[in-house]
């Protein structure tokens, strides 16, 4: 069994890698006759030659390797045949951005196995990199309050070496009175309810958060979906029934728009699902959410201001709902200040990727390495042999509607 880490494509490239250089070792030394080999890349956060001193070849041509592993999506020219491929192809809420890569994996009959879609027998996910996306996109929109609130000393996170240094600058920063309102119960939930207790930010439940205006410190009330979805026919809400049908569901997240200054998108949203608010909303008097840390990212999909993404050297932009367009970052307070990175653990891209890689090498590479295709890797196969499988077969219709 040969592995390929590829040079990752995407432009601008990503900086995080799926196995680090220690990793490919042990994965080498735990399964004899295994053989990792990483394309050089002058852009990954672990260098060739920290590749090289693990004793890992570097080598150009990967195509004669079984299995390829990159993170983000990979350009469909650079696509090899009949090989298997693990990454983020963002394709299966019908990404139409991606189809063309959907259609060279069809093709090519590649085997894609894909990264988000990686879960237990209870649908949750199993290997990401979100916690990481949770921590980051959190400090980004605490850092965006404190600008528009003339409040200094926030460093921009790119700026940091280690997680530690960004724990460490947030537990030094008194912040005023504010409300907080995270959505999402998972991975990247975690760590925005990590970085915010960093940032001495009290929890409060969702009854106390909506009858108190102000509790005069810091405060943040975590929202599973029952909190802002009901179910139409009347019967309580069941979360295993709203993810298999949340086109039967409307949204009831108004009422946090009244009583909320920042919000923190870190749950996964199903384009089924009703939208958190509208536009119209947004243009009410009593909208008093003023900074968006979408972390979840979904263009045009759960928060209408996300219309486009943006960059850690530039994370933020100002919304304008009444002329429903973008503005400068923090020119009128009257805006909605945005912040939509969609790569985001790349700010701290050694340790996310050695976490990342050490879930990769425990759950997901021992099954495929040893031919055991089991649930949790059918789950994650999307296409193999020139077919969609049966799962993703919803798909057919977008990737072969006509150019």
């Amino acid at each position: 069994m040969k592995i390929g880490i590829l040079k990752e494509s995407r432009t601008p490239a990503d900086n995080r890698v799926p196995l680090a250089p220690l990793q490919c070792r042990q994965l080498e030394f735990k399964f004899s006759g295994t053989k990792v080999v990483v394309q050089p890349s002058a852009d990954r956060c672990f260098t060739d030659m920290e590749y090289r001193k693990e004793g890992i070849e570097l080598q150009q041509d990967v195509s004669g390797c079984d299995i390829l592993l990159g993170v983000k999506e990979i350009k469909p020219k650079l696509l090899i045949p009949d090989k298997t491929y693990l990454f983020f192809s963002h394709t299966i809420k019908k990404q139409p951005y991606n189809r063309e890569l959907l259609r060279t994996v069809l093709a090519k009959r590649i085997r894609l196995i894909d990264y988000e879609t990686l879960t237990d027998s209870d649908g949750i996910r199993i290997i990401g990199f979100g916690r990481w996306a949770g921590l980051v996109g959190t400090y980004n929109g605490i850092r965006a309050f404190c600008i528009r609130n003339g409040i200094p000393g926030l460093s921009p996170v790119h700026r940091f070496k280690e997680l530690q240094d960004m724990m460490k600058l947030a537990s030094g920063v008194k912040l005023p009175p504010l409300k907080i309102a995270v959505t999402g119960g998972g991975r990247v939930a975690a760590g925005a309810e990590e970085i915010l207790a960093a940032f001495n930010v009290q929890k409060v439940s969702v009854e106390e958060y909506l009858r108190t205006n102000d509790f005069g410190i810091p405060v943040y009330v975590q929202l599973d979906p029952d909190a802002y979805n009901i179910r139409i026919s009347g019967y309580d809400f069941d979360l295993a029934y709203f993810y298999k049908h949340p086109d039967v569901h409307t949204g009831n997240f108004g009422r946090f728009c009244k009583t909320t200054d920042l919000l923190v998108m870190a749950a996964y949203w199903d384009p089924r699902a009703p939208v958190l608010f509208t536009i119209e909303d947004m243009q009410q008097d009593n909208f008093r959410i003023r900074i968006i840390a979408d972390i979840t990212c979904d263009i045009n999909g759960a928060v209408p201001s996300s219309i486009r993404t943006t960059t850690h050297e530039d994370p933020y932009y100002d919304y304008n709902p009444f002329k429903k367009k973008e503005e400068k970052a923090f020119s009128n307070p009257s805006n909605i200040t945005v912040m939509t990175v969609d790569n985001l653990p790349c700010a701290l891209p050694r340790a996310a990727s050695a976490d990342f890689g050490n879930n990769l090498v425990k759950n997901v590479l021992p099954d495929i390495i040893g031919g055991n295709m089991n649930d949790i890797i059918t789950r994650a196969t999307i296409a193999a042999e020139g077919k969609l499988t049966d799962r993703y077969y919803y798909l057919a219709d977008w990737v072969n509607k006509p150019a």
